[in-house]
């Protein structure tokens, strides 16, 4: 027993003097799922528009031209003979047509506009021709391909993207070669063994660096095919001089040079082949292909299997991404079109909302000016660090109130915070955790006053915030308040640009839906209703995430005016995290769309509802919903246009519009009397907030159409936000007015 006693007191000894070993922590990072599909459509479409700039030559072109160089190397034989050239074997040969044998042979095509107009003169005269493609044209235009090809023509290689192949190593040599045969074998389903170089001419014209490349093409298995008559069309010198140029002498066989692309202009390449065929048809030429012309066998071999599905697969995905491009440029010119929009009705209706509350005899209805005592309500859920600068703002204001704090389960000690304050005024409600409409709704139930302030428990009142968010209650008509929420922690990057958004949001966002009638959202950091129309529309529903968005909704279709009241300002405190900020913009944007939902039936409706929903509901769709959510393609085409061109126009369009919205944002700042140097981080915010409300309205799409729900999630606070200014002493609501609780 002893020595066991030992033991175990020498073990802890033991454990006490020696360092357990560090954890090594073996998970491996993954990608969070909410960003797995935005990521993955991002790196599609980029991908896409990559191989659109690839296939068009606009990347990885090389558009470099040597001049002619020494030819001592280049065999004589080869130079002064004909324009076919074979080195297949090893062995240079050079091959000439027979007496009245023309090879026609069109470069750099096939061209939609000019290819068709030069097969239908062919197929005119029953005459044949070799077409040399390039694979880019290839592959944006494969139906030519096919019509090449079934007409009898015969197709040549002319390397993808046409480069000066001198420049090129063998490896890429081989890549220019396997993809202008991957285009055409997905178009046409055929392989071919005939080669011409880009900027070749006749066989004299080949010199000590190009001479290599076409014994290399040989080894590869492809005849070489130049030219020994040149029609000079591309220089355009007239129909009778093409003719002139295209006609060999003395009844020699030619191959001779014409373009079907390449240019925007082969009217008289067209007129003169017209011409042309008949004329030397009469003086007994033959119009054939290469092959037919040596009595060779075809150059087209048919393709099957692995490699016919490979360029088949090539052919869809350049549809593919011409196709993505085109719907990219409609909705570029979408949100275009609304950004335009949305600015010039904020421009012109915030303006004319803040010249007519700023009259002089401005008045909001006839039973004002509003001084009865309103109940300010306050849901709170663990907001220890903020809880007692929000209820202090209250009680250091100049309108009469009573101040609910509905404790919704927290486990911080909030409403003992509360209640160790010992405010006049202030009443604590706690409930079990049922979230913040219940919350709103217990506040509701307990209100003494027909007026109800709503507010969360991070935000501070400045002193006249009350009396100035009640003001508009002096008209009847109105149902609800929307005040102006402002970011208290804007020093940061994240704060500033949220500070901006609130403040072109809330000046003229609101403005403009004020003017329309179809305000769409009262803020749950500062806003207003009358009792009597809350409970006409069953009071804050739990049926969507934007609890306050659906009341909003509910009562404009119950015809309740909702109106903006500027100077009743409220410091709320922002997501200082992307974080935090992912998981608010998360909850806004799934619960607005889940509000918009909830009240489709307003746009088929009549009365004020069908109003709201004819005009409301389209507005916030297009403007918080569309809109952002096409809004970095505006980032996309400038990526674009700066790595494929056109630079300038690019970069102008885009500073363009970052002009309209600095302007906009401007405005904005000077109605709410805001310092400019915040804007000086506008820039910078509207290409990375762009991407980010793509990101969280594409998963809210997501979650929607997967039939997902969201919880209610709680930011992390710092309690830093406090109300500019000194505070005077609250004025207390009277006793003798005051309504018993019912609950």
């Amino acid at each position: 027993m002893a020595s066991r006693s030992n033991r175990r007191r020498s073990s802890r000894a033991d454990g006490r003097s020696r360092r357990a070993p560090a954890r090594v922590n073996t998970r491996s990072y993954r990608l969070p799922m909410r960003w797995v599909l935005p990521v993955m459509l991002l790196l599609a479409m980029t991908a896409m528009l990559m191989l659109r700039g690839y296939v068009r030559s606009e990347i990885l072109a090389d558009y470099r031209i040597r001049s002619v160089g020494a030819f001592d190397k280049v065999p004589k034989e080869i130079s002064t003979g004909g324009p076919i050239i074979d080195t297949r074997n090893g062995k240079a040969t050079s091959l000439s047509l027979p007496k009245h044998r023309l090879v026609l042979t069109f470069d750099d095509g096939p061209d939609p506009v000019w290819t068709p107009k030069v097969l239908d003169v062919l197929k005119k005269h029953d005459a044949h021709a070799a077409f040399f493609i390039t694979g880019t044209m290839a592959s944006q235009h494969p139906d030519l391909i096919k019509r090449i090809v079934r007409e009898g023509h015969e197709i040549g290689l002319h390397t993808f993207n046409h480069p000066d192949l001198t420049y090129k190593s063998q490896r890429g040599i081989d890549w220019q070669l396997s993809q202008n045969q991957l285009a055409l074998e997905g178009a046409a389903g055929v392989r071919t063994s005939l080669f011409r170089p880009p900027y070749s001419s006749f066989p004299d014209a080949l010199d000590n660096r190009s001479w290599p490349v076409v014994e290399y093409i040989g080894s590869r298995g492809y005849l070489t095919v130049l030219n020994n008559t040149d029609s000079e069309d591309w220089k355009r010198p007239g129909v009778d001089q093409i003719i002139r140029n295209a006609t060999p002498k003395n009844g020699d066989g030619a191959i001779v040079l014409m373009h079907d692309s390449g240019g925007a202009h082969r009217e008289q390449t067209l007129e003169a082949l017209d011409r042309f065929l008949p004329e030397l048809q009469a003086k007994g030429y033959k119009f054939q292909n290469l092959t037919e012309a040596l009595g060779a066998p075809s150059a087209h071999t048919p393709v099957t299997g692995a490699e016919l599905w490979k360029g088949r697969a090539w052919i869809f995905l350049v549809k593919a991404s011409d196709k993505l491009t085109d719907v990219l440029g409609v909705g570029l010119v979408v949100v275009g079109s609304l950004v335009l929009a949305r600015f010039g009705l904020m421009l012109l209706l915030s303006g004319a909302h803040a010249r007519r509350v700023r009259r002089k005899n401005f008045r909001w209805g006839p039973n004002g000016p509003v001084t009865e005592p309103v109940t300010v309500l306050v849901p709170a859920y663990n907001e220890a660090k903020c809880i007692e600068n929000t209820v202090r703002s209250l009680v250091a204001g100049d309108h009469p109130i009573e101040v609910l704090v509905i404790d919704d389960g927290s486990s911080d000690g909030t409403a003992r915070i509360v209640e160790d304050l010992n405010l006049p005024g202030v009443r604590v409600i706690r409930q079990l955790n049922a979230g913040k409409p219940a919350a709103l709704n217990r506040g509701v139930a307990n209100a003494r006053y027909d007026i109800i302030v709503m507010m969360d428990g991070d935000t501070v009142f400045e002193p006249s915030t009350v009396r100035e968010l009640v003001q508009p209650f002096a008209d009847p008509r109105v149902g609800a308040v929307a005040g102006n929420a402002k970011v208290g922690n804007k020093d940061s990057l994240i704060g500033a640009w949220q500070h901006i958004e609130y403040v072109m949001g809330f000046n003229l966002d609101r403005r403009m839906y004020d003017i329309l009638r179809c305000m769409p959202t009262i803020p749950g950091a500062v806003g207003a209703f009358r009792r009597s129309a809350l409970e006409r529309v069953g009071g804050m529903s739990e049926d969507t995430l934007a609890e306050d968005t659906d009341v909003t909704m509910a009562l404009h279709r119950d015809g309740w005016r909702v109106v903006y009241a500027e100077n009743a300002r409220a410091w709320t405190e922002a997501p200082e995290s992307v974080q935090q900020l992912w998981s608010q913009r998360y909850r806004w944007s799934y619960g607005t769309m889940q509000a918009i939902w909830k009240h489709r039936r307003a746009v088929i409706e009549r009365g004020p509802s069908g109003r709201f929903g004819r005009v409301g509901l389209p507005l916030v769709s297009l403007f918080m919903v569309v809109a952002p959510l096409l809004a970095p393609l505006i980032d996309v085409f400038l990526l674009y246009g700066l790595v494929f061109g056109p630079t300038e126009k690019t970069v102008g369009a885009w500073l363009g519009v970052l002009a309209v919205q600095a302007f906009c944002a401007a405005y904005a700042f000077r109605l709410d009397r805001e310092r400019m140097t915040h804007l000086l981080s506008l820039p910078l915010q509207q290409i990375l907030y762009r991407q980010l409300m793509y990101v969280v309205l594409l998963r809210s799409w997501m979650t929607a159409l997967t039939g997902g729900r969201l919880r209610w999630q709680k930011l992390r606070r710092t309690g830093v936000v406090e109300a500019p200014g000194s505070f005077p002493q609250q004025r207390t609501a009277s006793s003798g007015s005051e309504r018993r609780p019912v609950g």
